[in-house]
């Protein structure tokens, strides 16, 4: 996969994209679909890291239908969640029914990230504009006059100086990009951190992915086929009380939460088999600067409610496409005010999305965590139960979001047209 190997110790491209995650991969396909010369760097040698966002929504699902990879992607094994349902105490309650979408996959589909990522890359070789280098990670900037005008990237075959017309950092929540780049966030508190783990499935189990709420404990299991994928939910920095407590406790816990048999949680044999994901909920106060333009994470950490965080990477990368391509295929220097046409495209619906995350993280989740009585169904969640036709409305804020991106850059590459390597 990687064409770079062999290349000299300094590189040149119209972009360079830092970061091989689904904002920087869905950017990296369109912009060598229009023609543009683009490198970018993965740090890791694979995409096979566990517990990353696993939901695929209609919006993203729209987006690979109008680029006319939808049948091809959906041969990829995947499940596909047509309702949301919660289980508030004793009660279980539908959230949100995507079935009246206005989009032609009416479903979140659920496949591993790795595969999602590994579709778009083989996509994109298909381009010969499109130079994937795995094992490469940028450490530092090349700034002149003060305009950033390319990477330095350290990988096992040596150091590496990427020049480039401009640089996307879609290097995720710890940016080294963002960071030397000198760009300000704004931290907006997250009271959460999540454990995730994997529990095996068996015949019988319900098929629904499935929240689960109760006095002092969240849990979250999501459908993977043969196994679930668990998100314990704990208050921020309560890790090391979970964990004083003792692997038996936080299995007792799961299992009386999740109605699994006991016996199935002694499948977590150690703390290794738990990962803890610090949640944070942040953004930058300016997602450029000349030459320079964060996306994603990058330029705005996403809480894990709603599962929402990898669609809207995927909106902020079509839109730097359709913005940006005219002027990467006109040659030199990317205007700033045209980066800026980006964030203002964008920074909306990210506001809007996190300003909802917080309202359900202080007002939800938090309390929900802190209490010590029996939980029952809000009022917003009893009349969802009495009007289903109001279960469209979460289903249009996590299927498709606050305005979602379309494709308008042109294939100008045919898709036949392989480099060597």
């Amino acid at each position: 996969m990687d064409r770079t190997a062999a290349a000299p110790t300094t590189l040149s491209a119209r972009c360079c994209i830092a970061g091989g995650g689904p904002a920087g991969m869905m950017l990296g396909l369109l912009l060598a679909r229009a023609g543009v010369d683009t490198i970018v760097l993965e740090k890791h040698g694979d995409f096979l890291r566990d517990f990353r966002g696993d939901t695929i929504h209609p919006s993203t699902l729209e987006l690979m239908y109008e680029l006319g990879l939808l049948d091809d992607f959906l041969r990829r094994p995947h499940n596909e969640l047509r309702q949301l349902e919660g289980q508030i105490g004793g009660e279980r309650v539908t959230i949100a029914d995507f079935s009246h979408l206005p989009t032609r996959c009416k479903f979140i589909a659920l496949m591993p990230q790795w595969d999602f990522l590994d579709f778009l890359a083989q996509t994109a070789l298909r381009y010969p504009s499109f130079h994937l280098d795995m094992e490469c990670e940028a450490s530092d900037l090349v700034i002149e006059s003060g305009r950033v005008v390319g990477v330095i990237a350290s990988s096992p075959r040596g150091r590496r100086e990427i020049r480039a017309d401009l640089i996307i950092g879609a290097d995720g929540r710890h940016s080294t990009v963002r960071d030397k780049a000198g760009l300000e966030r704004d931290d907006l508190g997250a009271p959460i951190d999540v454990l995730w783990m994997r529990l095996p499935q068996e015949p019988g189990d319900l098929p629904q992915t499935l929240g689960r709420f109760d006095a002092g404990r969240i849990l979250v299991m999501i459908d993977r086929g043969d196994y679930w994928q668990c998100a314990f939910v704990i208050p921020k920095g309560g890790y090391d009380e979970v964990h004083e407590r003792g692997l038996p406790a936080l299995r007792d816990e799961i299992a009386r939460l999740s109605g699994l048999d006991r016996a199935r949680l002694e499948t977590l044999h150690g703390w290794s088999d738990i990962k803890l994901l610090t949640v944070t909920v942040d953004r930058l106060k300016r997602w450029h600067r000349p030459g320079l333009l964060c996306i994603g994470d990058a330029a705005h950490a996403m809480s894990p409610v709603g599962g929402v965080g990898i669609n809207l990477a995927i909106q902020d990368a079509v839109a730097a496409a359709n913005i940006l391509v005219p002027a990467l295929r006109q040659g030199g220097a990317v205007a700033d005010a045209a980066l800026g046409r980006v964030q203002r495209r964008r920074e909306l619906p990210t506001r809007i999305i996190q300003r909802m995350q917080l309202v359900i993280q202080d007002r939800v989740i938090s309390r929900v965590l802190g209490s010590t009585r029996p939980i029952t169904l809000p009022w917003p969640l009893l009349m969802l139960r009495r009007w289903p036709v109001l279960r469209r409305l979460p289903a249009r804020l996590i299927g498709m979001g606050f305005r979602p991106e379309h494709v308008e850059t042109p294939e100008l590459v045919a898709a036949s047209g392989r480099a060597d390597g």
